[in-house]
């Protein structure tokens, strides 16, 4: 392929450990570091962990393997099962490619036990059951604990921004320049320094001094991945009608840790079940997909796929769906609400070395509509998350017209893991023979165009 994953020489998200803009070292005014082993955020180089802080297992800015189900790089395919007709499966490398040094292990970042850690038992548990004993579950990816933020002084990048918006007008270029720099946990930092240290609201600030689809972008930043998503969430079902692909976005192929932090954080804005919303804005059928989804029961990616019970998921999905009157939806939505990626990735191998039918093209033909859509958004995440989200971003700029709320969440939702940004640049033009950055250029202007462009450089 002309483009790689992981990009070769890829620098690490976050490297160098600095807060952006030269800031010095040191704890946040008003920032507190939960007691969360799982994601330690290290500290710049040389400068001590701040007091009563687990030590940090990276540094400053990586992500552990277990992080970021939705943002992280994709995982390499395991050996199992036949690609079609000698080639690769959707958006990954050809067989016998061999994976670039410091590849995450399978499952990518959300997902598995940590990197260098040996094979947890053997084969998957049976369906249903519980894992076996010390499999590593998953944890939040970056920005889905709240209260984490990073380490140091980020009062400078309070007063830029209080500067940009105090007195008569306002200066949008200081603004995107300050807050599309920033990673989850800095951006958590920069928030609530701005309390603390300016005594006014950043989203407040923000939200009346812009306007627009800059405004919406501009906001989004400033939730950080776990609130706007929660956002989105509440957005996706309420009012009349539903927004299927807002549902699809934040909710399909997450890893259990965070559709569990999404759960909770939903019930604690709006003081109602996310599970019970959504299902009583759905029609029967994908209700009851995105309720087995809500559950967060997803095996394990640390657990090897089991041959035998793949083979078993496969005959199970064909059976479900080929030569019948009416497809079973039950038993298809339960393979692929239970399955890890690693196991969606061997049923999508093993269907067609069996079938010689491409799962893709058979769930197009045995399905239609939001039910169809969820199912291949579940599906090409686990096989090339980075492939998926260019072809998202082209759904919103094909055609007559540019959809411009949906570009405005997937380019923040990109933005957010700076690796992953990478990989949909070169996934982006290596399906479509463009440039990413160029293309989003070319369908937006203004203020509004400089920030979704910032966001993606």
């Amino acid at each position: 392929m002309s483009y790689q994953y992981p990009p070769p020489n890829q620098p690490p998200y976050g490297a160098y450990g600095q807060p952006p803009h030269g800031a010095p070292p040191g704890p946040p005014q008003g920032c507190q570091q939960p007691p969360y082993p799982q994601q330690q955020y290290g500290a710049p180089p040389g400068a001590p962990p701040p007091q009563g802080q687990y030590p940090p297992q990276q540094g400053y800015g990586h992500h552990p393997p277990q992080q970021g189900a939705y943002y992280g790089a994709p995982s390499p395919q395991p050996p199992y099962g036949q690609a079609p007709h000698g080639q690769a499966p959707y958006g990954q490398p050809p067989q016998g490619y061999a994976p670039p040094p410091n590849q995450p292990p399978a499952g990518g970042p959300g997902y598995g036990a940590p990197y260098g850690a040996p094979p947890i038992g053997h084969g998957a548990p049976p369906h249903g059951g519980m894992p076996p004993y010390g499999a590593a579950p998953s944890v939040p990816s970056l920005g889905y604990i709240p209260g984490q933020t990073a380490p140091g002084d980020f009062s400078p990048q309070a007063d830029a921004l209080r500067k940009a918006m105090k007195g008569f007008g306002t200066d949008e270029k200081a603004l995107i320049h300050v807050l599309a720099q920033l990673d989850p946990l800095q951006m958590a930092a920069v928030r609530a320094t701005y309390s603390q240290h300016i005594k006014r609201d950043l989203y407040k600030d923000v939200k009346s001094e812009c306007g627009g689809h800059l405004r919406d972008g501009l906001l989004a930043v400033i939730e950080g991945p776990l609130m706007y998503d929660t956002v989105c969430a509440r957005e996706a079902i309420e009012g009349i009608g539903t927004k299927e692909w807002l549902l699809n976005d934040v909710l399909l192929g997450r890893s259990n840790a965070d559709l569990n932090a999404i759960k909770t954080a939903y019930e604690r804005t709006y003081h109602r079940p996310l599970t019970k919303d959504v299902e009583g804005d759905l029609s029967f059928k994908t209700a009851g997909l995105f309720a087995s989804v809500l559950r967060a029961q997803r095996h394990d990616e640390s657990i090897p796929p089991n041959p035998h019970a793949i083979e078993n998921e496969v005959r199970t999905l064909h059976e479900a769906t080929s030569a019948r009157m009416v497809n079973n939806v039950a038993e298809v939505c339960g393979i692929f609400a239970r399955s890890s990626d690693n196991e969606i990735r061997a049923i999508d191998q093993a269907f067609h070395a069996r079938y010689h039918a491409d799962l893709e093209k058979h769930i197009e033909k045995e399905f239609a509509g939001h039910m169809e859509g969820a199912l291949l958004h579940m599906l090409r995440t686990a096989k090339d998350p980075a492939m998926r989200d260019a072809i998202l971003l082209e759904e919103c700029m094909a055609g007559m017209g540019t959809k411009d709320e949906r570009l405005v969440v997937r380019v923040v939702r990109v933005h957010w893991d700076r690796n992953h940004k990478e990989q949909v640049k070169r996934a982006y033009r290596h399906r479509f023979g463009k440039d990413l950055i160029e293309r989003v250029r070319g369908e937006t202007s203004g203020d509004y165009q400089r920030l979704m462009v910032s966001l993606l450089e």
